[in-house]
C-alpha cells in the first residue's frame, strides 16, 4: 500500500490550481492540489466530483449557494452545477472525479 502525505504533496506542487494524479480506483481519479487564495472562473461537468478539504479552507459558489468547506470535510458537487472557487480559499484539497478516458 502506498502512502501520500497529502499537504506535503500539495505544497510542492509548483503551481496552486494545478492538481496531480495520485491514483486512480477503476475509473475514478484522486487528485491533489494546492489552493492560494485566488479566484477561479466558474465551471461544471458532466459527472459529479467530491472536494475533500485537507487543510485549510474552501469557499466555494455552488449553483446560488455559497459553501464554506474546512479541513476535514468535503463537498459533492452534482453533475451540472456550476460552481466556482471564491477568494480566500488556500490549503490542500483532494479531487475525486470520475476519468473520462480510463482503461
Amino acid at each position: 500500500m502506498n502512502v501520500v502525505d497529502l499537504p506535503s504533496t500539495a505544497a510542492e506542487l509548483p503551481d496552486a490550481w494545478t492538481s496531480v494524479l495520485l491514483g486512480q480506483v477503476g475509473r475514478t481519479g484522486v487528485k491533489v492540489l494546492r489552493m492560494d487564495g485566488r479566484a477561479l472562473e466558474p465551471e461544471s461537468h458532466d459527472t459529479a466530483e467530491a472536494l475533500l478539504v485537507v487543510d485549510g479552507t474552501l469557499q466555494l459558489m455552488a449553483g446560488d449557494i455559497d459553501v464554506e468547506v474546512r479541513a476535514g470535510e468535503m463537498h459533492i458537487v452534482e453533475a451540472g452545477i456550476e460552481h466556482a472557487v471564491r477568494s480566500g480559499s488556500i490549503g490542500s484539497l483532494v479531487i475525486i472525479e470520475h476519468i473520462a478516458n480510463a482503461p
